[in-house]
């Protein structure tokens, strides 16, 4: 089979980066859209074997030069970074970018559950780019991932966890479904793949579920030291993000409901690690490294 031309945005990012790494990995040609082609995360993926090419999801006519010429293009926005309107704003741009510039498939990263009117604005502002994309009249497929085990490592996370402490704001024994950020990189290449056969669909996915408690459990292996989990009150949570509290309500009176097992026999390539798995690959090292108060 010929291998396809991607473009990659959000390439310098967590989950951008997961998705270049794993089409790189299976022999696709990749470009990377970034707006800072000489910073080093971009020289880093210059050495990954990408090519980097210049352009902003702000700018509707870099993004279609970036992607003509692909034949497929990966879409994600930043709530974090840009602010939900402004996300909701850049993602529809792109899209019609991806049109204009004659994407033969256009991958759109939204979040689990993002249509089913929850209420989260981060999920929300990614919803109104998903209808948006499904009226452009291209083929597209909506990979949608569910909570990050990288969560656990997260800037806010790391402080509490190198004392010993897994803090989230959920009851201790409410499950959550979590993926690792390589199997969102397995999977939307899993994606690129099927092409055909995943055009008009959307995809919620997860590689693992289970509550607080169990995950301080298997970090206490992993890590080698003893790790309880802690209850962060609601109330905190929302003094420092609505947006977050209104997730984490969410979290605890609804939750994700991927099918894990329909899951893993429609998509058996991509691996799908537990979040033991995860937890023992990862480089605890990085604790050694993180102020009390990170």
């Amino acid at each position: 089979m010929t291998k396809l031309n991607v473009l990659v945005t959000g390439a310098t990012g967590q989950q951008g980066g997961a998705v270049l790494r794993a089409l790189l990995s299976k022999g696709y040609r990749v470009k990377a859209l970034t707006r800072r082609p000489a910073s080093d995360a971009a020289r880093q993926l210059t050495s990954a074997g990408a090519e980097v090419v210049i352009g902003d999801l702000a700018d509707a006519a870099s993004v279609v030069q970036a992607a003509k010429g692909t034949d497929t293009m990966f879409l994600m926005g930043n709530s974090y970074e840009a602010g939900l309107e402004e996300e909701t704003r850049q993602g529809i741009m792109a899209a019609d970018a991806a049109k204009a510039a004659g994407v033969g498939h256009l991958i759109y990263s939204s979040v689990a559950d993002a249509d089913k009117k929850t209420g989260i604005p981060h999920f929300e502002s990614k919803y109104l780019v998903e209808q948006h994309v499904q009226r452009l009249g291209i083929p597209y497929t909506i990979s949608a991932p569910v909570a990050f085990m990288e969560n656990v490592v997260a800037p806010w996370s790391l402080g509490a966890l190198s004392q010993g402490t897994q803090a989230f704001a959920m009851p201790p024994k409410r499950a959550l479904q979590l993926v690792a950020l390589s199997d969102i990189g397995a999977f939307v290449a899993a994606l690129v793949e099927r092409r055909e056969r995943v055009f008009g669909k959307r995809f919620d996915f997860a590689g693992d579920e289970l509550s607080g408690e169990d995950q301080a459990k298997i970090l206490s292996q992993a890590i080698r030291r003893p790790v309880s989990y802690r209850e962060i009150p609601i109330a905190v949570a929302r003094q420092q993000s609505e947006d977050a509290a209104l997730m984490f309500e969410w979290f605890d009176r609804v939750g994700y409901d991927v099918d894990l097992a329909a899951l893993r026999e429609e998509f058996p390539d991509v691996g799908w690690q537990s979040f033991a798995d995860w937890a023992r690959k990862f480089d605890w090292s990085v604790l050694d490294r993180a102020s009390p108060t990170t």
